[in-house]
């Protein structure tokens, strides 16, 4: 294994507006949406903690102080729930508090991920780190972000999960240009463009919301203009660095993923997360999966 930092730290930028889930996401964050009974947020910060980063930095923005609420004690609610001998939910209250050490700046502006990013550098400094995307959640039994930093440990720079989407959905996503190496789930990046038309991308590769990003990514992000939608792409950041040696921050690769991969960001993808996490829970599925063939055989 080559001699590179070892990476501690994981940042999830939270700082968006959470437009099309209007008007629930008037007064609350979207990331503290329930997926069942718990905030997406929290599944992201579990899985940060679940590959060994217990530092976890959030950029967050206006309006998001519930967040912060989330992941602190709340003494008066574990006081009531201690009286009543209701051991169960006092676990699950205090647990987001005791996942890891929790620190968070504000991004004054809404200027894109590569902006939300760079918010990161005063707190990351000189050394590699995890970003983790709150629109996209990784089922805990796919031990995806633990792969990435293996794969960052050998080759060093940059390294992005890929995952294979429909030729007609590229135009969604950031897309990459790939060439193999000798481990079947890893390859080279040569390029990312990002949200390109169906035909002109140049793979069905897409960088989904996972990165474990060499800190040279600060230095190119205050020199990269805005991109597609007048905002920081990283995506156009990390291209840069996927054309540079070890010694400047390059290269970039990716990890091919081919697990469970849940997204929420949008209605439909959010409502159908909610039902798989619903019917893949012991405590609910006996009744939930019954009742759902039910209703859906009555709608047929």
């Amino acid at each position: 294994m080559a001699d590179f930092d070892p990476v501690t730290k994981a940042v999830v930028p939270a700082a968006g507006l959470g437009t099309r889930f209007l008007p629930a996401t008037k007064a609350t964050p979207k990331e503290m949406l329930p997926i069942v009974d718990k905030p997406a947020i929290q599944y992201v910060v579990e899985e940060a903690a679940s590959a060994g980063l217990l530092d976890v930095l959030m950029v967050t923005g206006k309006n998001k102080r519930s967040i912060e609420d989330h992941f602190d004690r709340a003494f008066e609610l574990e006081e009531a729930l201690e009286a009543k001998g209701d051991e169960q939910r006092l676990s699950q209250v205090r647990e987001p508090a005791s996942l890891a050490t929790l620190h968070y700046v504000r991004q004054g502006e809404p200027k894109g991920l590569g902006h939300a990013v760079l918010c990161a550098k005063h707190h990351v400094g000189e050394h590699p780190f995890a970003c983790l995307l709150g629109d996209d959640l990784i089922d805990h039994r796919d031990h995806l972000l633990r792969r990435m930093i293996e794969v960052r440990d050998t080759f060093g720079g940059s390294v992005i999960a890929l995952m294979e989407v429909p030729k007609e959905q590229v135009s969604l996503y950031g897309v990459a240009t790939i060439e193999a190496t000798a481990e079947d789930d890893v390859v080279r990046v040569t390029d990312l463009v990002e949200k390109p038309p169906a035909d002109e991308a140049p793979s069905n590769w897409a960088i989904i919301g996972r990165y474990v990003i060499d800190p040279a990514v600060f230095e190119v992000l205050e020199q990269t203009p805005p991109g597609r939608g007048g905002e920081i792409q990283l995506t156009d950041a990390l291209r840069t660095l996927a054309s540079r040696g070890r010694e400047e921050g390059g290269p970039v690769h990716g990890v091919l993923f081919r697990g469970r991969r849940y997204d929420t960001g949008d209605k439909l993808d959010y409502l159908r997360t909610v039902v798989k996490f619903a019917a893949d829970r012991d405590d609910l599925a006996p009744d939930f999966v019954p009742w759902l063939r039910e209703f859906l055989d009555e709608i047929s």
